[in-house]
């Protein structure tokens, strides 16, 4: 049994022969970084995405005069990392039909469900060439901006594509269910206070937030407090002062989660209903100094690789 699992959406043209990974063609033939990119290939294949506010995308490929295309040409999204332990699909075609002249179309529907992460993006032109990496072109993420799915929702879907550092196109995935979206961020001298919107689960008694130190072997290794709630609607502060109190040399971040009742399995805090798919580099807030026994810490929120809220606690902040 392969190592990889694969997906395919059905619909006119969705056969065809299975895509070869990006490691099998001839020795020399493709490179890859550490981090499992390619460098953009010379060939011109551009995909412009349209975003929809169910989470759908549907992709525009501007294929070169002369490029031959067949009936099983496919977009190929491929998950970076390669299969999961779970067994859910590394790889997923969606057909490639025309579009009008020197156009195709793809269309991934809101109800394929993509593992979390990084989904490199691949034109399958079925022209018996392994799929070709594609390059970036014109993104309509509107629709993502201040989403809002019903709060009823049992798994919530998130897709957003980006251009990767070497100018590839690529997706990154969240797949999550309860989700704790954060909002406004407050941030001021007694601590952080955070508003936002739980999906798929209903605030009910013992409802509260948590900070964890991450990794985390030793007391004290969580930071509690109450929610306030209106509906799916939360706030909750969390104090700088108990944050410095259980800050030790060398720990690590404090991660942020939500239970929802007394006995429920947390929920990550992250932010995921908008346009933009990396957070830690684009939203920034500020950290400030909170005297504590182990002398003045710097305390601050950010979001993670992943987009999930976390606090940062360092120190003793530098004199002078």
């Amino acid at each position: 049994m392969n190592a990889s699992t694969r997906s395919t959406v059905t619909g006119p043209g969705a056969a065809g022969r299975p895509a070869r990974r990006p490691d099998s063609g001839r020795p020399g033939e493709r490179r890859t970084t550490a981090t499992g990119e390619e460098p953009p290939v010379p060939v011109d294949l551009k995909a412009d995405c349209i975003a929809d506010s169910a989470g759908g995308l549907t992709f525009d490929l501007n294929v070169p005069q002369g490029t031959g295309t067949s009936w099983s040409a496919a977009l190929v999204l491929r998950l970076r990392g390669g299969a999961r332990a779970d067994g859910t699909d590394d790889e997923v075609r969606l057909p490639l039909g025309p579009n009008g002249s020197g156009r195709l179309r793809a269309v991934l529907p809101s109800t394929v469900a993509l593992a979390e992460g990084r989904w490199n993006a691949y034109a399958d032109l079925g022209d018996g060439r392994d799929p070709r990496r594609l390059l970036p072109g014109v993104n309509d993420l509107r629709s993502l901006v201040d989403r809002r799915p019903l709060t009823g929702i049992g798994r919530l879907g998130v897709r957003i594509p980006y251009a990767t550092k070497l100018g590839n196109l690529a997706l990154r995935s969240w797949l999550r269910g309860p989700h704790a979206e954060a909002g406004d961020i407050l941030v001021a001298p007694e601590g952080m206070t955070v508003t936002g919107r739980l999906y798929g689960a209903s605030p009910a008694d013992g409802a509260r937030a948590e900070a964890r130190v991450r990794g985390a072997d030793e007391e004290p290794a969580a930071v509690t407090v109450p929610l306030a709630v209106d509906g799916p609607d939360f706030t909750f502060t969390v104090p700088y002062d108990e944050l410095a109190a259980g800050w030790r040399r060398g720990s690590g971040p404090w991660d942020l989660w939500l239970r929802p009742a007394e006995g429920a399995r947390p929920v990550r805090i992250a932010r995921l209903l908008d346009d933009v798919a990396d957070k830690k580099q684009v939203f920034s807030y500020p950290a400030l100094t909170v005297r504590a026994a182990a002398g003045a810490l710097r305390i601050g929120p950010y979001y993670t690789l992943d987009n999930d809220l976390a606090i940062r606690v360092t120190g003793p902040a530098a004199r002078g």
